[in-house]
């Protein structure tokens, strides 16, 4: 320590004395805290820098190498940042390193170095060393405010962004005691962007009547309130439900030249009212925007869409919605699925899908889920047609719907026998993208099993041996050889099986079983029974017993007897 005192314009304490290491908690930027008081112990301990032991030679020999000993506030603000802020022994170290840079007789902080350390106090949480700092930055001011009557010109900086991370954590005594501090050392007065950021924490921390006399103080002091002020004065009303006193203030706002409410202005206030249930106030709010030439944003319908579907009031936002589409007053981004959705599960999806329709022609693009949502509907309720066309349309324009709701659009269009409509559906869908797997693949031969339409189930057989679909050459025979037999009579093909509902709910543990009674099913064209025991096929063990009586049976051509078998599987056991 001698060695670097004689180097350094004798300090008027030594370095080792001014070090008391501590642990620094990492935060960044984005991080917020935790506002909830706990009495519980945290199960994982936050992480701290690591705090060896360093011995002040270290420490010592450190500065000597990387600071020159006449050092300015520039050479101390790149070692601050470059060299100590990345070091894995020294880093803790950066508030003592400061402090004792002010007792060298030949050095004085600038605002450079004050909002280096500001910053760097406030980003890593330590608020109880910030303080002192900003006591320092008013004792001991920057060396540019000597040359003139002015004082530094990055000093309200540096305490707006000290007040502003106050205010963010919940230290609002301390964000207030910085801001009168602030006040003495400054020339004129406050900018109006630090009254906003006093009050904004006032009232995210439901102080509102300190909210309101910042806002008073900032009226005596002749600051003029901007945009912003009155946002924040109207969302401390709206909070409190004090609507008459937010209106007021809207009013004043009007009446304030170079003062116009914004969207987040009339958002805040149609919030407000549709929270104390008075929603034919907030959709007059939202209208008188429109009025006024303010466009809506996607919060504003969020917010007037969903608060009304909240309350049941379906029909109403129904409306509501139409109307503001006739007006051009809907974001061309904005998803409608709250409402659609709410109109599904109300049992009106014919309105539902009269919206989709009103947003196309009025050039918007609903979202994939809101146009799912309603073709899944329009399934379950049995209007196949009307899904069908809703598919098409949405395939038209870009919007592929997720594999399973359409695999369940084309089952249903093959139950109803429309197969080919389905086989067309899938060859749109697969032109804009969506390529088909094996279960539709399956769907549609089987469709085309029951029509008995030989040939066009063979062309998506075919397709299904080229795409890959199918496993190997034993599948395709039966395929083919399935849709050969499709002319013989569906009343003769169903009398040789047994319902397979009953079947499925009896437990059956021999794999080979299952593939000889498949196989024999897909040989006589009745997939909508062999295709439930793939699963079967893949999750139970074999019994070799039941499968060679079953084999004997099959090579027999009595299915119907391996059903039997299968269905008292469990008197072999």
């Amino acid at each position: 320590m001698k060695k670097l005192s004689k180097s350094i314009s004798c300090p008027k304490k030594p370095l080792s004395s001014l070090i008391t290491p501590h642990p620094i908690i990492i935060a960044s930027q984005n991080a917020k805290p935790s506002f909830s008081q706990s009495s519980e112990k945290p199960l994982t301990p936050l992480p701290t820098v690591s705090l060896c032991s360093t011995s002040p030679t270290l420490l010592t020999r450190f500065l000597s190498v990387h600071l020159n000993p006449s050092f300015t506030p520039k050479d101390l603000l790149h070692f601050l940042k470059n060299k100590l802020h990345h070091h894995p022994r020294f880093t803790q170290f950066d508030l003592q390193i400061f402090r004792w840079a002010q007792t060298v007789d030949s050095f004085r902080h600038d605002h450079s170095t004050y909002e280096w350390m500001v910053r760097t106090l406030a980003i890593s949480h330590r608020f109880d060393d910030l303080g002192p700092v900003l006591d320092a930055i008013v004792s001991n001011p920057c060396p540019c405010s000597d040359d003139g009557i002015f004082c530094c010109p990055r000093l309200e900086q540096i305490f707006q962004y000290a007040i502003e991370c106050y205010c963010h954590v919940g230290r609002l005594d301390e964000a207030l005691g910085a801001f009168h501090k602030m006040r003495k050392s400054i020339d004129g007065k406050p900018r109006v962007t630090v009254y906003n950021i006093l009050m904004n924490g006032f009232v995210q921390h439901r102080k509102h009547t300190s909210a309101i006399m910042m806002y008073d103080n900032m009226r005596k002091d002749q600051v003029k309130p901007d945009v912003c002020s009155f946002n924040i004065l109207i969302s401390s009303y709206c909070r409190n439900s004090m609507l008459n006193l937010a209106v007021d203030a809207f009013k004043e706002m009007q009446r304030t030249k170079g003062c116009h409410p914004n969207v987040v202005t009339f958002n805040t206030l149609i919030g407000g009212f549709f929270r104390e249930r008075k929603f034919k106030d907030g959709i007059g709010i939202a209208y008188e925007m429109l009025d006024l030439g303010c466009g809506f944003s996607n919060s504003t319908c969020e917010i007037l869409l969903d608060g009304l579907c909240r309350e049941g009031d379906v029909d109403e936002a129904y409306e509501l919605f139409i109307d503001l589409l006739e007006k051009k007053a809907v974001p061309s981004d904005f998803d409608c699925f709250s409402l659609v959705d709410a109109l599904c599960i109300n049992e009106k999806v014919e309105r539902a899908l009269e919206i989709l329709d009103k947003l196309w022609e009025k050039g918007h693009n609903p979202s994939v889920v809101a146009c799912t949502t309603v073709m899944e509907n329009l399934r379950n309720l049995g209007k196949i047609d009307s899904a069908f066309l809703l598919t098409q349309r949405m395939l038209k324009e870009g919007i592929l719907p997720d594999y399973v709701t359409f695999a369940g659009l084309v089952e249903a269009l093959s139950d109803v026998g429309r197969t080919s409509d389905a086989n067309k559906l899938r060859l749109l869908a697969s032109r804009k993208g969506l390529d088909p797997e094996t279960m539709i693949y399956q769907i549609l031969v089987h469709g085309f099993m029951r029509e008995g339409k030989k040939r066009e189930g063979q062309a998506v057989v075919e397709e299904m041996l080229d795409g890959g679909f199918i496993p190997d050459i034993a599948t395709y025979n039966c395929m083919m050889e399935g849709l050969h037999n499709c002319n013989k009579s569906s009343h003769r093909r169903e009398r040789s099986f047994p319902p397979f509902g009953v079947h499925m709910n009896r437990q059956i543990h021999d794999i080979a079983c299952i593939d000889f009674y498949y196989v024999n099913m897909w040989k006589l064209g009745i997939i909508s029974w062999a295709q439930p025991l793939v699963v079967k096929l893949m999750t139970h063990p074999e019994s070799i017993f039941v499968g060679k009586k079953c084999e004997k049976k099959c090579k027999g051509h009595s299915t119907g007897a391996c059903f039997q078998i299968t269905k008292n599987v469990d008197t072999f056991a």
